[in-house]
């Protein structure tokens, strides 16, 4: 295995070798040796921060510039067998969804243009070579439809969760969500939730990976996610806490059906090596709770909203009313005078 595998990391230095060297002869752009620089064979080394920063700084250029730059490293993705450089393009990627400027992480947002779900089209990848190498291969899976999940995402909220752009805009969240439409806050609770469904769905064998460098940058890049995924939700679950009373029937029951399932997060949650206890927090699970116990389902089909200690009201039975889109009306926030919808959205060309 030992041989299998020093071979494996030669004929990997020789690719990379001769693909720089053709790059050169061809007069590939310098944004094209970064990508080749930044997802090399070498299993050692994660992507190197100098060859991160010109392929960061390309989007502080034209669309043409940042569109040639993610059209290259889509490239290298899709044409790649081996799970390392495979890797390496993922984390690259995460890294443009991070620190990436606007223009950037628009053309990431859009690719390809033909639209499409699955565009990083790594279901089916397999790397074989080794014991090591056929692992590596889930993690690659799961981090492409990690990484899909979360420009979904992003595209719902108007910004790229965790990204500096977005803490930057953070001092403005509170307003927004508070003028945002029911509808509107829903559908991105649910979109939040997506991305912890999708941290638990992280592949086993972890232990076996542990020394290996490439498996320790996701983690991080992840546990980051995790927490500005957390501190959204929180923000927005706030946000229903104060709207209880008022919510439609259609709208109260949806809640319910995104608390319950934001509760079987919890224990998979513990379950996976990249959220630890520590990082769990109380203050969202506890906001999950009220919730569910001020709102909730009862006898005859009627659905109870809790007002208070002792006081329900029925706002509906099921099979008197049918949920359309027509249940999300405009809300006055209690805290807000005046209702006015969300127009604060940094990817509006993404909207589908």
């Amino acid at each position: 295995m030992g041989k299998i595998t020093k071979f494996r990391d030669m004929i990997g230095v020789i690719k990379d070798k001769a693909s720089l060297s053709k790059a050169t002869i061809l007069s590939k752009s310098t944004l094209h040796l970064a990508v080749l620089r930044a997802t090399s064979h070498a299993p050692s080394t994660i992507p190197q921060d100098h060859h991160l920063s010109i392929l960061l700084s390309a989007g502080d250029g034209s669309r043409a510039t940042a569109s040639t730059l993610i059209e290259s490293l889509m490239d290298r993705l899709h044409r790649t067998g081996n799970s390392t450089v495979a890797l390496k393009c993922l984390l690259t990627i995460h890294h443009i969804i991070k620190r990436g400027s606007f223009i950037l992480q628009d053309q990431l947002s859009i690719f390809p243009a033909t639209g499409g779900h699955n565009y990083l089209k790594l279901s089916g990848f397999r790397d074989g070579t080794t014991a090591t190498t056929w692992l590596l291969s889930a993690y690659v899976r799961w981090y492409a439809l990690y990484l899909e999940t979360l420009i979904s995402t992003s595209r719902t909220l108007g910004f790229f969760l965790g990204s500096s752009l977005s803490k930057i805009e953070k001092e403005k969240q509170v307003d927004v969500v508070s003028s945002t439409l029911n509808h509107d806050l829903i559908r991105a609770v649910d979109s939040l939730i997506a991305v912890l469904e999708q941290i638990c769905k992280v592949p086993d064998g972890a232990v076996s990976l542990q020394p290996n460098k490439l498996i320790h940058e996701l983690i991080a890049l992840v546990e980051d996610d995790y927490l500005s995924c957390v501190n959204e939700l929180i923000l927005r679950l706030s946000e229903f806490k104060e709207r209880l009373s008022h919510l439609s029937f259609g709208e109260s029951f949806e809640l319910v059906c995104i608390m319950k399932r934001l509760n079987e997060c919890k224990g998979r949650l513990l379950g996976s090596f990249i959220v630890t206890e520590q990082s769990m927090g109380g203050t969202l699970w506890g906001l999950s709770e009220e919730l569910q116990s001020r709102v909730g389902m009862k006898d005859e089909g009627k659905f109870l909203v809790k007002e208070n200690k002792e006081r329900y009201t029925e706002s509906a039975r099921f099979g008197e009313r049918v949920l359309t889109s027509s249940d999300s009306v405009k809300f006055s926030s209690s805290r807000f005078g005046l209702n006015r919808r969300n127009s604060f959205n940094l990817l509006d060309s993404t909207e589908s």
